[in-house]
């Protein structure tokens, strides 16, 4: 009797035979010139993708869009955009491609990094108008900008560069020096912001290559290092993807922005403003979002006990980028010493979260003691008309606020509101 186990392996080989004979004779009948066909590979996922849910809601979600174009003027609202009683907004300047980070000149020159146009600016007043200068071209990603003593410094993902003397003649920039070219070129978190701090010293956060993982020990930090790029340490770890920080005008503290990690849910984690009390902290990521919340893959085993807690929760997938602390004195009393800071706005949330500038009051001990609105106004219709990126106190007290996705700056300003005139008496 036959087995039926035997006489189905001999169909299986007789089978397999007759495929790679075909094989081999449609190989041997392509032109000279011709491939044979290469199986179809699954179209890799995004970065921004990696670790979004397989549900219809979920796949809705990906990064804004932007204009092709800066605003044009006549394309501004901004009589629809919202500002405590007493303030007032106009546009500083237009026509940036991609308006980023800002910095300071000692002439009073704004310059503006950006991110997808690679270019550097200048803001300049001339002849009682405001001109914009492109003074870099070509640059990978230069978000963040910084200026001391004479030098702009421009930071890319894996560069920092100097340019000396920037403001004597900013239509024939000079040459720019390499500070240093030891940091990630990573495509994921790699926008830098730059700053110098009171110890002269300069500080570069370098988030995680990733939306969520466990980095190595040159991601996730905020680095310090001398003007030259030498002497490079630690100053805070557990950081997911810091783009602003500033330091406290007194105690000299440094306090920075976090964006939380994606996918979670649409409501976790918060976003984060911290403080940075001791040098080498740890800040919790990937194991604890938001000072309470244990990651679902990495916070196995851990406390958030473990970790600095936030001084202050600023949304869910919020984007809060740019901050500084208010040191002029055109605004009234309870914003001296305030932190401002720019939420870019949720891309991976059904209903839109941020896009505007909020300002954390701290109480004397540096902790903080509320988070208000201050200027808002930018999502309609659950879409964005502009997105905040940083904010930058001038000389006469005014705060700047960039937006790439108009292209633009603008100015707040305080002007007292008038005393109601009393009728005289009868």
């Amino acid at each position: 009797m036959t087995n039926p186990f035997t006489k189905a392996a001999g169909a299986c080989r007789r089978l397999a035979a007759a495929y790679l004979a075909g094989i081999a004779l449609a190989c041997l009948t392509l032109p000279a010139n011709a491939q044979a066909p290469q199986a179809q590979s699954e179209p890799a996922v995004p970065a921004w993708a990696v670790g979004r849910p397989d549900t219809e809601a979920a796949r809705r979600l990906a990064p804004i869009a932007y204009p092709e174009q800066p605003y044009a003027e006549s394309q501004f609202q901004l009589d629809k955009l919202n500002l405590p009683r007493g303030f007032r907004i106009e546009l500083y300047a237009s026509g940036i491609a991609d308006a980023r980070a800002m910095a300071l000149g000692d002439k009073g020159t704004v310059f503006v990094g950006s991110a997808r146009a690679g270019n550097v600016y200048a803001v300049v007043d001339s002849h009682g108008k405001r001109e914009v200068k492109t003074i870099a071209t070509g640059l990978d990603r230069p978000n963040g900008v910084a200026f001391h003593k004479g030098a702009l410094y421009v930071a890319e993902p894996s560069k920092i560069w100097r340019y000396d003397n920037i403001e004597n003649d900013l239509d024939k920039p000079p040459e720019p020096v390499l500070v240093t070219d030891q940091l990630p070129g990573d495509e994921v978190h790699g926008l830098r912001f730059i700053d110098i701090g009171p110890d002269n010293k300069l500080y570069v956060p370098v988030g995680t290559p990733c939306n969520n993982c466990d980095p190595s020990e040159n991601h996730g930090v905020i680095w310090r290092m001398d003007l030259d790029g030498t002497n490079r340490e630690r100053v805070a770890r557990g950081v997911r993807n810091s783009v602003g920080l500033d330091w406290h005008p007194t105690s000299h503290q440094l306090y920075f922005t976090d964006n939380g990690r994606d996918w979670v849910s649409e409501d976790l984690p918060a976003d984060e403003l911290n403080r940075v009390t001791r040098e080498g902290q740890h800040f919790g990521n990937p194991f604890c979002h938001q000072g309470d919340f244990l990651d679902p893959e990495f916070g196995w085993g851990r406390s958030c006990e473990d970790f600095v807690k936030p001084v202050a929760l600023l949304g869910p997938h919020a984007g809060p980028l740019g901050m500084r602390f208010y040191t002029g004195r055109a605004f009234p009393q309870r914003y001296r010493g305030a932190i401002f800071i720019a939420r870019h706005g949720s891309w991976n949330r059904t209903t839109k979260l941020g896009g505007d500038v909020v300002t954390a009051i701290l109480n004397r001990d540096g902790t903080v003691a509320s988070v208000e609105p201050f200027l808002s106004g930018f999502i309609r219709d659950n879409a964005y008309t502009g997105r905040p990126v940083d904010v930058l106190t001038l000389r006469d007290g005014a705060l700047l606020v960039s937006d790439d996705y108009a292209g633009a700056i603008y100015r707040v300003w305080f002007a007292p509101p008038r005393p109601a005139r009393s009728r005289p008496q009868r």
